[in-house]
């Protein structure tokens, strides 16, 4: 069968050769055993309804052994044989080139050099899925291949629900992941929910098809780490960033680290994962001895180095021996996948990845109680830094939350609203005040044609909008700009590219919607094909997250959910291609909802009608959220769309004289 006939296909109609398990995969950990007999029934019988009846009596003993083994039924059997990466859109069969779009970032997310668990269809994080098991995925792309323009295909977290009846302005597909209850929202019950095949964690653009490999998260660490160091009036050659994880999102750490221009040290506990990044050339050297790992620093500090180092162990002895070799570590943080503690998402210090991975599924409760222990020595070396003057801030991998709840000397002396710990969120001190506020963040774009011709021209068309807006824009956003013409100016030079042919930066309304119409204008004059626009979730206006994206929202909101909410519904009547929300992401099950969206132009005029109203909203919802907070960015950036756009009117908030309170 050809790749068309089988993506046609969907289910097979005879059941495929099982598969070997590949061990050169990166895998997934075994997930803990949750379920009782009856759940353990009833998630076979939800597995098997997939299929038709007259397979199940051979499929049973499979998905049973699936479930002991690993926790989870993911199908393997019906993995596809065809490679999994984003093709050119017009090799996809189908009626719509919407659907061929999303088929193509689906297929994007599930590619073995960008997804971190390709064979469990987990994208990052740990348990980022796209899709539950490989049944769901066949039937998804089934149904976008035989859908037209007037329906959509609803997604119940990873299961396609179906075609309905819609309209063209409307969402092709509408996805929702880990939606539950409120009450049932702790990390236990999205274990026993997953393992059921009910729920699922879609992390962030993990379950909304839009993720694009590390190069996503490179731009917002890179501008995070160049404040970070203007923080402390530091230049970064010469100075040392200490931080932890390789994996999918954190992976980006060392690349940004080297286009900032210091010497990055980031330690990594699954040797799989450092050598991909090493052959990636996100990391420049892997070093496995501490001794070693201090000289070649030292060497790197005194001749000014732009470096980046994996240090194949626990994060925990390396601040641990910097400090015993009192080595200045000039800023700090971490992003392990805290949200996930208990299952992969953080390994305790003193013992093996191999060891930890046996008590995570065999002995939970003790692998829990070492994962505090380790957070507790942890907190304490990275506290005898800071006392020596390090900058440590929270990436927002709840880090700080985790480690309090462990009993770890991280809680501010003196709290106040929203500055209950001693390290501030990076959202708090950098991106919530400098890009957030004032409506800049990670606008971002994947060329369906495949070239990377189509790449460059587009980089070339960004970088032309945003030098010419930054001429005429005001004092307040200048460094926003400038940071952002470095940026796209040195992209195609870095190398950024993992899988599809993708682009991000960081922008506000103005320059998102000029740049995706002036994108619209070289489609249709067919100077570039078709292109996909999205975004991270982490973003002005796409996330409710307390610890994270709205961490610097001081009037006590900072817990509610109604921005997401409300982008998500938003996005979805002006004309997005296809819409998400989600509860979990980065931060952890229940400690977060977030909304993304995908965006296809195509050169036609209702494309362009749409992305001027879609943009246009999926900012300033969020500016108008933080403005009525009283955030004085916001305020200034809400007052100058307003002057823009005469349609829009925003309640802005009376602002209180201190004194009269005190």
């Amino acid at each position: 069968m050809t790749f068309q006939e089988q993506i046609q296909q969907g289910i097979p109609r005879e059941l495929p050769e099982q598969k070997p398990y590949d061990p050169q995969i990166n895998h997934a950990p075994k997930r803990k055993e949750i379920l009782n007999d009856e759940e353990r029934k009833l998630a076979l019988k939800n597995a098997l309804r997939y299929f038709d009846p007259k397979f199940h009596a051979e499929l049973l003993p499979e998905f049973k052994k699936e479930l002991e083994d690993y926790g989870r039924i993911y199908m393997y059997r019906f993995r596809p044989d065809y490679k999994l990466k984003a093709r050119p859109i017009s090799e996809y069969p189908g009626k719509s080139e919407q659907a061929k779009a999303i088929m193509l970032m689906i297929q994007n997310n599930l590619d073995d050099a960008v997804a971190q668990h390709p064979h469990e269809l987990i994208t990052y994080g740990g348990n980022g899925a796209v899709f539950q098991n490989w049944a769901q995925y066949l039937l998804t792309m089934k149904y976008l291949s035989e859908m037209n323009d007037e329906q959509t295909l609803v997604m119940y977290s990873g299961h396609p629900m179906g075609l309905f009846p819609s309209h063209k302005d409307a969402p092709r597909v509408v996805v929702t992941n880990g939606m539950v209850i409120p009450n049932y929202s702790k990390p236990d019950d999205w274990e026993k929910f997953n393992a059921l095949g009910v729920s699922q964690y879609g992390q962030m653009t993990a379950g909304s098809y839009m993720y694009i490999g590390p190069q996503g998260i490179v731009h917002g660490t890179t501008i995070t780490v160049l404040n970070a160091f203007r923080k402390i009036n530091k230049n970064p050659k010469g100075g040392l960033f200490v931080t932890s994880g390789l994996g999918g999102m954190s992976g980006a750490q060392p690349k940004a680290g080297n286009i900032a221009g210091c010497i990055t040290v980031c330690a990594e506990v699954n040797p799989k994962i450092t050598k991909i990044r090493h052959e990636q050339k996100w990391i420049d050297e892997i070093h496995e001895n501490l001794d070693e790992l201090v000289e070649r620093v030292k060497k790197a500090k005194q001749n000014h180095e732009t470096v980046s180092l994996a240090y194949l162990g626990n994060v925990v002895e390396v601040w641990e021996k910097f400090a015993q070799e009192d080595l200045k570590i000039e800023i700090g943080s971490d992003q392990t996948s805290l949200h996930n503690p208990w299952a992969g998402g953080y390994y305790p210090v003193g013992q093996s990845f191999e060891e930890s991975n046996k008590m995570m599924a065999e002995n939970p409760e003790l692998f829990k109680e070492k994962v505090q222990e380790s957070l507790r020595k942890h907190a304490d070396a990275i506290n005898k830094h800071t006392s020596k003057g390090t900058y440590f801030f929270d990436y927002g991998n709840a880090f700080l939350l985790e480690a309090s709840r462990a009993g770890a000397d991280v809680m501010a002396e003196n709290p106040t609203l929203g500055r209950e710990f001693k390290y501030p969120s990076y959202v708090q001190d950098i991106m919530g005040p400098m890009c957030f506020d004032f409506g800049f963040g990670p606008f971002r774009w994947v060329c369906t044609s495949g070239s990377p011709e189509d790449l460059k021209k587009t980089d070339d068309i960004a970088c032309e909008i945003l030098e010419e807006m930054k001429r005429n824009s005001p004092q307040e956003i200048q460094q926003q700009m400038a940071d952002n013409i470095q940026w796209i100016k040195g992209a195609q030079e870095n190398k950024l590219v993992v899988g599809s042919q993708a682009r991000i930066l960081y922008a506000d309304a103005e320059g998102r919607i000029k740049i995706a119409e002036a994108f619209n204008k070289a489609i249709k004059n067919g100077a570039i094909g078709p292109v996909v626009l999205g975004r991270d979730h982490h973003d002005v206006s796409g996330t409710d997250s307390p610890y994270r994206e709205t961490s610097n929202i001081y009037d006590g909101s900072r817990f509610t959910a109604d921005m997401a909410i409300h982008n998500v519904i938003g996005d979805s009547f002006r004309g997005a291609t296809w819409v998400s929300i989600h509860n979990g992401g980065g931060v952890g099950w229940g400690e977060v909802i977030n909304g993304g969206f995908g965006m296809l132009l195509d050169g036609s005029n209702d494309a362009d009608r749409r992305l001027k109203s879609m943009l246009f909203w999926d900012v300033n919802n969020g500016i108008s959220r933080r403005s009525w907070a009283r955030n004085e960015g916001a305020i200034f950036a809400i007052k100058r769309a307003m002057k823009a756009e005469p349609n829009l009117k925003v309640t802005l908030p009376n602002l209180v004289d201190e004194d009269l309170l005190r």
